[in-house]
């Protein structure tokens, strides 16, 4: 696995995957940047949602749960010393699955927490990641 990160102008760059895909990071203009990409925290969030998610997604075709809604929320606080880390991620899972099938749901995302999901073991040896499930 690799990745080249070229910078653009300002606080912005370019992120591209050995397989082709390029990302843009970035940060507010008042921050500094072109505000045209994802600050590097809120992409680890999302990363961290896209790895969870993908796992969700691809155990609840397995388990047959039909679905047609599928979000996940992450939030997270972080100290206020440098380096700013953080101490703890809150992540809300909606899913407008059917109430007979929670309990597939939850084991799916127990599952993605707890043993598939390698963005989520990275970053729960660092701080405390807290989930619920929604059904819409």
């Amino acid at each position: 696995m690799k990745t080249v990160t070229k910078w653009v102008d300002a606080l912005a760059f370019d992120a591209t995957a050995d397989t082709g895909q390029t990302v843009r990071i970035d940060t507010t203009v008042e921050g500094g940047g072109l505000g045209s990409g994802m600050n590097p925290k809120k992409m680890l969030l999302g990363a961290l949602n896209g790895c969870s998610g993908m796992d969700v997604v691809d155990m609840l075709k397995k388990m047959r749960v039909p679905f047609t809604k599928f979000e996940i929320t992450a939030e997270a606080e972080q100290t206020e010393d440098h380096p700013k880390v953080f101490t703890y991620i809150n992540m809300v899972y909606q899913i407008d699955a059917k109430p007979e099938d929670l309990d597939k749901v939850k084991r799916a995302v127990e599952m993605s927490q707890e043993k598939y999901c390698g963005i989520s073991a990275m970053l729960a040896k660092h701080c405390a990641i807290n989930y619920t499930i929604e059904l819409i």
